[in-house]
């Protein structure tokens, strides 16, 4: 089960947007050029069975309907209007809605904030006459909404999305338009349909419950372009992906402007990263292309997810299933071993040539029955998760004989099948079986792999969707907030358990050489300013002193540096070196839209350069931290790489655990960082060795 939250619950949206009992179009035409003549004809077309109420001062009658001159004379039921008139009426007429009593309305005229600041203006006052009825907007400058189970179709667009089980909701209507037409024919079915404009009102995350709490969607897709509330976005999201699919495409992905920051998390943490993280966190899968999120969408509506990774490919040709492997290994997927008794099985039906070694080949001369029984073999085998079937084009049988028979052998098993019928012109009625039966065709084998990681990647989010928080310091909060208030970091993680080396800051030479005596090991002597974040950059960082006569250099070699830079040197860190164990780098920023969030990787001077980092939502549990360092390259290192040991992830875990309670403890922190942390062996800990942070900035 889910963590209960205590935060509120988003406004949920009416069914007048997908299941009103009459619509009032306000700007309809009888000129067949115009927007307001498509909405009528696609309310007609879909044979919408509530009441439409065409409203045109200019006409008495538009496509065999009454039309009314004023919103004011359309009779009852009325609870959804559609605007079309405009910009500068949109206001009047949305008065006159509010008159009626109708409280759901879609602006389709675009003219608003797009344009500049004049449209956004007009778009205030279009909310304050929105608050003034208790009215509902979707857009302006949107298509409208769609429902293929109403039915209803409320926008423009020419042709008619097919019915099924996806949802979309998009920030384009362009990009619904261009998927309705390219959509048909292809197996491709919808629940709802929404587009959102502007978004004045209405927005991405209601309308994601709204879709979420519809009991004919299986699958919700979208397409955004960014958020209205990130962490309000997560909350919805997570809570509809944890019983439906959700999946994505986000435009923009874009490394975010010029930003100042003080760290190499904040460098390092860019929109695109956080925003796949968010993703991440509550269970979105986002694609890297319409095609392939709708081919993701079409396989979780009808298939049932793996069990594990393990696939079996059944061909009739050697070069198609050569890509498919490839493919399926490029993804994470495994070519599953078959059990001895499965290839005796085969070995005594197939042809003598066939191959019956994963992949399984029947050769080009095989028939639908060779198929059949070779499918069967496979979904029945404990060692497969999962079959991709191919057929290469050939001349022995028609393809939609091998789609009955396939679509007949896979409804009898609780495995997934995709299958991969080749070619264009031949396949058209073996494509339409497939539908009917609800396995998922791909055009060529290679995108096999694609569709089976992301049915595996989504079963493996659902494992852990339900971990509890796991954060159990017990923190006297006042002394941390004493250590936020002045900036002493290494105050605050040791109260939060993280271990520093032994270490102290000498306001002199004299006092510098003084304390590194007291160390038994070699001392670093590390620049301490106010000024300076990244103090290895100017030569701030001396390592391995082992004398007076080292400290001394050591001293005045920084103190040269912090002059020569232009910078105002407070002291120097002296730091008991730590030799051994792996350099990583755990930090935190915040994000404005999604909150704090937790970077990990490989650490030390070269952060940057090499970019080994992997950026999370602050994770709320053991497993989430793990799957963040397992992410990275550092992460592997840490489980032993040839020559160097296992690290002790227990502990580095509790950090990353405790910068994430950190996180939500002080909002006030921007950013606080940890590099290089040393990880040493299995039961030996670790050590932060440099830590820098940021408050927020006050504004005003």
């Amino acid at each position: 089960m889910l963590p209960q939250t205590q935060e509120s619950e988003p406004k949920r949206i009416n069914n007048p947007f997908f299941s009103p009992m009459g619509v009032a179009v306000i700007g309809a035409s009888q000129d067949a050029h115009k927007l307001g003549y498509g909405v009528i004809r696609n309310l007609l077309q879909y044979r919408y069975k509530g009441e439409i109420y065409p409203v045109n001062k200019s006409s008495y009658e538009i496509q065999g309907l009454t039309c009314y001159e004023a919103v004011e004379k359309v009779p009852d039921p009325v609870d959804l209007a559609v605007i079309i008139v405009p910009a500068m009426a949109v206001k009047n007429v949305l008065e006159e809605c509010g008159e009626r009593g109708i409280k759901h309305v879609i602006i389709v005229t675009g003219g608003f904030s797009e344009t500049g600041a004049e449209g956004k203006v007009m778009e205030e006052e279009l909310m304050e006459v929105a608050s003034q009825y208790g009215i509902r907007m979707v857009g302006p400058n949107c298509i409208g909404t769609i429902d293929t189970h109403t039915p209803v179709n409320t926008t423009f667009v020419v042709g008619m999305p097919e019915s099924g089980e996806i949802g979309f909701i998009s920030h384009s209507g362009a990009m619904v338009a261009a998927i309705i037409d390219w959509a048909e024919g292809s197996g491709i079915g919808f629940s709802r349909i929404v587009s959102l404009g502007n978004q004045i009102d209405v927005n991405e995350i209601e309308m994601t419950q709204a879709i979420a709490d519809d009991p004919k969607t299986k699958v919700i897709t979208a397409y955004i372009e960014g958020v209205s509330d990130g962490q309000k976005f997560m909350e919805v999201a997570k809570k509809a992906a944890v019983n439906k699919p959700f999946l994505m495409l986000k435009g923009g992905q874009g490394e975010s402007g010029a930003k100042a920051v003080a760290s190499h998390t904040g460098a390092l943490a860019g929109s695109s990263e956080v925003y796949h993280a968010a993703f991440k966190h509550c269970g979105i899968q986002k694609a890297h292309t319409i095609e392939e999120m709708f081919e993701w969408a079409r396989a979780m509506a009808w298939q049932p997810l793996p069990e594990g990774k393990r696939v079996a490919v059944l061909t009739n040709a050697g070069g198609p299933a050569i890509l498919a492997i490839d493919a399926l290994e490029e993804a994470g997927l495994e070519v599953a071993s078959l059990t001895q008794k499965t290839k005796d099985y085969l070995s005594s039906r197939l042809p003598k040539a066939a191959s019956v070694n994963n992949p399984v080949d029947v050769l080009a001369g095989s028939g639908p029955g060779t198929y059949t029984l070779a499918l069967e073999a496979l979904l029945t085998d404990d060692n497969v998760d999962a079959v991709v079937v191919i057929q290469a084009p050939q001349d022995w049988f028609l393809p939609v004989s091998l789609a009955e028979v396939v679509g007949e052998v896979a409804g009898a098993h609780k495995k997934p099948v995709i299958t991969s019928i080749m070619g264009r012109a031949s396949v058209g009625d073996a494509l339409k079986v497939l539908q009917k039966r609800k396995i998922p065709n791909v055009a060529f084998p290679e995108r096999s792999g694609s569709v089976l990681s992301a049915m595996i990647e989504r079963r493996e989010w659902l494992e852990t969707a339900g971990e509890e928080k796991d954060f159990d310091k017990n923190i006297d909060l006042k002394v941390a907030a004493k250590a936020v208030s002045k900036k002493d970091w290494e105050k605050l993680l040791k109260k939060y358990g993280i271990r520093f080396p032994e270490q102290s800051i000498a306001a002199n030479m004299d006092e510098a050489i003084e304390k590194a005596a007291t160390f038994v090991n070699n001392v670093a002597l590390k620049l301490v300013s106010d000024e300076m974040s990244h103090k290895s950059d100017i030569g701030g960082v001396k390592l391995n002193i082992s004398n007076e006569k080292e400290v001394k250099k050591g001293w005045q070699e920084i103190e040269k540096a912090a002059s020569e830079a232009g910078i105002t040197m407070t002291g120097v860190l002296v730091q008991e070196m730590i030799t051994g164990g792996q350099e990583v780098i755990v930090g935190m920023v915040r994000d404005e839209q999604f909150g704090p969030t937790i970077l990990f990787g490989t650490g030390g001077t070269d952060v940057e350069f090499l970019k080994d980092v992997q950026t999370a939502i602050a994770p709320e549990n053991r497993l989430q931290a793990q799957q963040l360092i397992n992410a990275t390259k550092a992460g592997t290192k840490l489980k032993g790489w040839r020559n160097i040991p296992r690290g002790d992830t227990d502990v580095l875990v509790d950090v990353i655990l405790s910068l994430s309670q950190i996180s939500r403890d002080f909002p006030e922190i921007e950013e606080l960082e940890i590099n290089p942390l040393c990880v040493m062996g299995e039961g030996d800990g670790v050590y932060a060795l440099d830590v820098r942070g940021a408050l927020k900035s006050k504004k005003g």
